[in-house]
């Protein structure tokens, strides 16, 4: 079987999100594991694209392996179509209900051409089975992987350091983060939160929030930082927290078990499958007081913080590879090559 597959994505490659890390390294493990992997930019402004862009798009496909929902139905009948699905548009915070539905009729049409489907998490494929239609045995789940991370040895000096990585966008539930923190102000803590403004709205909405809380001495709003940095922040951090509305696997959640930090999250999506049991609090999305008091109890607690960094250190044994992951990608893309020759 010829090695060689077209990885077609929606914007720059280079773009700082999980879901473009997860792509950019699975393009690299897959090369590294002897494939051919030719990456199509699709252009900016997707999901929102206007006609132009779309028509753009549809020709750089028309030339490749790729696929766009529109193109699908024409280029399934040439090639064998994957679709790498992080988490389905339709699950984005915030949207209206006819925009969400209008996503939800697209990507059902997309993934009814698509020979295998793959996705991040057991979560996704159990959403994408239920109300995407897609035959359970087509769908392939490849998680992230992880790499080797030093345990972050915590700070000295009375004040507990928190991280939030993740884009500035309504689904990561910025706003009820820094509302329950307002909640535990009496306590000796300090927020960095790293992440792309994506949605500008969201990011001043943050700010203003922070301001009104009279919050701003205590949270640094960084921005997107570079890979290295970002190492340094987790190193440097007490405790990881994050107030996600939803998420299709959460790759921030693992990088922080990765290394050794204990975790404060929600049960929405896939994070009860991305945080091991014993390594963390989790509370149901949207819920800022029930957000608070798992604050309250860690920031107040070293010893139940150092039980759970321990049980996180324990599970970062057991993350998968990056090689694990691009192993399993390559495998249903064998599988898709294979069915389509049958």
């Amino acid at each position: 079987m010829v090695k060689h597959i077209a990885f077609a994505v929606p914007g720059d490659l280079a773009t700082p999100t999980g879901g473009y890390a997860y792509d950019r390294r699975i393009v690299e493990e897959l090369r590294a594991l002897g494939w051919t992997v030719d990456v199509i930019d699709l252009g900016d402004g997707f999901p929102h694209a206007d006609r132009g862009l779309r028509a753009a798009a549809a020709a750089r496909l028309r030339g490749t392996d790729g696929v766009l929902p529109e193109a699908a139905e024409a280029l399934h009948l040439r090639h064998p179509l994957i679709a790498l699905v992080h988490h389905p548009l339709a699950l984005e915070s915030g949207l209206p209900a006819a925009e969400a539905e209008k996503f939800r009729a697209s990507e059902r049409t997309a993934l009814s051409f698509a020979r295998r489907v793959i996705v991040t998490s057991a979560a996704t494929a159990r959403v994408l089975a239920a109300d995407y239609e897609v035959p359970i045995d087509r769908i392939t789940v490849a998680p992230p992987g992880s790499d080797p991370a030093a345990p972050a040895p915590g700070s000295a000096d009375g004040i507990v350091r928190l991280l939030a990585v993740g884009s500035l966008v309504p689904r990561k539930g910025y706003d009820v983060l820094i509302a329950a923190l307002a909640g535990v102000a009496d306590l000796p803590w300090r927020l960095t939160i790293a992440g792309e403004a994506r949605d500008p709205a969201t990011a001043a909405q943050i700010q203003a929030q922070i301001s009104a809380l009279k919050l701003t001495p205590r949270i640094a709003v960084l921005g997107a930082v570079p890979p290295e940095r970002l190492a340094a922040l987790y190193a440097d951090s007490d405790l990881f927290v994050l107030a996600s509305r939803y998420e299709g696997y959460g790759m921030a959640f693992a990088e922080a078990i990765a290394h050794g930090l204990p975790v404060i999250g929600t049960t929405a999506g896939a994070i009860p499958d991305t945080v091991p049991e014993g390594t963390g609090v989790l509370v149901a999305p949207d819920d800022a007081g029930a957000m608070a008091a798992a604050l309250r109890r860690l920031i107040g607690n070293r010893e139940e913080r150092r039980r759970l960094a321990a049980a996180a250190r324990a599970a970062a044994a057991r993350l998968p590879t990056w090689t694990d992951s691009a192993t399993l990608f390559a495998g249903a893309v064998r599988a898709a090559v294979l069915g389509a020759a049958a």
